[in-house]
């Protein structure tokens, strides 16, 4: 029986943030260069309220920019979340509105994981990343981004830096409102997988954003994302409509 868990974000008590599991063959730099590409993934970070822990911890995330006032993430990201900010390169950016899914239940892993932040200051971005509207992502070769925990799919998710990393898979099916890859399938030149602290970064088809990083299944307990892992990203075409209404109203 696979375990859902849905904890992507990194909680810390210290200021590092960290980015998935990579495939042991492949130089770890070729991910850290590949997530350079990826202009539009940013890093979250904010005080997480979570009642589950007796004082507030400082956590680290990560988000999409899809506009000059908005980034979208993962609402289990922002659901308990304050004094959020959005940082791209050096620059903070401070989050005044999050909107988030209204049938998002914290308790249903994975059920309407998104969720939008607005910023009153503009990113001032040269272009922002379309959407992806088909819904034919079973089987496409995909990149995803994040600000994860890394380590090998040997080993799992263990090593903690501050780089964003990316690498690629293929969508081996959708499952609800959420489309799935895993480590053991058919082999892509850089392969990867989500791992805490990726929430909320992007999974991308042909470069239009397709899916926003939600949470892993694992068989063993362990949510490291070695093999045998599943990673599950919430599809962003299902929430279309619903993005395009919120971001109209500002």
């Amino acid at each position: 029986m696979r375990i859902a868990l849905a904890a992507l974000m990194v909680v810390l008590a210290t200021s590092f943030s960290y980015s998935g599991t990579i495939d042991p063959s492949v130089p770890d730099s070729k991910y850290v260069e590949y997530g350079r590409k990826f202009v539009h993934v940013a890093k979250l970070k904010g005080i997480c309220n979570c009642k589950k822990r007796e004082r507030e911890h400082e956590f680290h995330a990560s988000a999409v920019i899809i506009s000059p006032h908005w980034a979208v993430t993962a609402a289990h990201v922002v659901s308990t979340a304050d004094d959020m900010v959005i940082v791209v390169g050096d620059k903070e950016y401070k989050v005044d509105k999050i909107i988030i899914h209204k049938d998002f239940e914290e308790e249903k892993v994975g059920h309407n994981d998104i969720a939008l932040c607005h910023s009153e200051e503009d990113f001032g971005m040269d272009f922002y990343p379309e959407m992806y509207k088909g819904n034919d992502e079973a089987g496409k070769v995909v990149a995803m981004c994040g600000y994860g925990v890394t380590g090998t799919f040997s080993a799992g998710a263990s090593r903690s830096d501050e780089l964003k990393r990316a690498g690629s898979n293929i969508v081996e099916r959708t499952e609800r409102n959420c489309l799935v890859c895993n480590n053991t399938g058919r082999k892509t030149e850089l392969e990867f997988m989500i791992a805490s602290g990726d929430s909320g970064g992007g999974l991308f088809i042909d470069g239009k954003l397709a899916g926003i990083n939600s949470f892993v299944m694992t068989n063993d307990g362990k949510p490291n994302s070695d093999y045998g892992d599943e990673c599950a990203h919430t599809r962003i075409s299902l929430y279309l409509d619903w993005m395009k209404d919120i971001m109209e109203e500002d």
